[in-house]
């Protein structure tokens, strides 16, 4: 797993070339925006629950066959799978979000994920959809737009940094569509 400091080394080291201008730049960036970077991890992870549990049954409310006998969500041992899953890849996108880079999440979710799904007959449309849910959920808690009339009595509102949080939830917003790119 590479952070935007381990980055900025291993690209230097690439040119044989000291740590300059453009990567100082961006580890300046980079440093500015922590508390921000931080509160946003806090909002998803502090949520990760509601997130993976709304997630997967906006899923099932789409597709309800997936709860009837035969379904990849019956009985319970393989909805408990599914909710264990979906947990494991916002965890992944958590680690991704705090470091500012994907390689975690490649390496150590990603990689091999669809053949294994595919290996097992887990539905990847339906797994890729309830990963669109997750970022959509992940995205209003960090731009701080999640509302009570969407969350009813689990609304929980999280203090976050002032300023303009687009850039980190467009960044979450990537990782998520790594995660559905890599199931899809």
């Amino acid at each position: 797993m590479l952070d935007a400091f381990s980055r900025a080394v291993v690209s230097a080291d690439s040119k044989t070339a000291c740590i300059g201008g453009d990567e100082i730049s961006a580890l300046k960036g980079f440093i500015a925006e922590g508390n921000k970077r931080l509160d946003a991890v806090n909002a998803v992870a502090s949520n990760a629950s509601c997130i993976v549990s709304d997630s997967i049954a906006g899923m099932i409310c789409e597709n309800t066959g997936l709860i009837q006998a035969g379904g990849n969500c019956y009985p319970n041992r393989r909805m408990a799978a599914c909710l264990r899953d979906g947990e494991i890849v916002l965890r992944y996108i958590t680690y991704a979000l705090l470091a500012g880079d994907a390689s975690v999440l490649e390496d150590r979710c990603l990689n091999g994920l669809k053949e294994t799904y595919a290996a097992l007959g887990v539905p990847t449309t339906s797994t890729a959809r309830a990963v669109g849910i997750m970022k959509a959920c992940a995205v209003a808690h960090i731009t701080g737009t999640n509302s009570e009339a969407q969350a009813g009595a689990k609304f929980k509102k999280n203090e976050t940094a002032q300023g303009d949080c687009s850039a980190l939830a467009a960044e979450a917003a990537s990782y998520f569509d790594r995660a559905v790119a890599a199931i899809s």
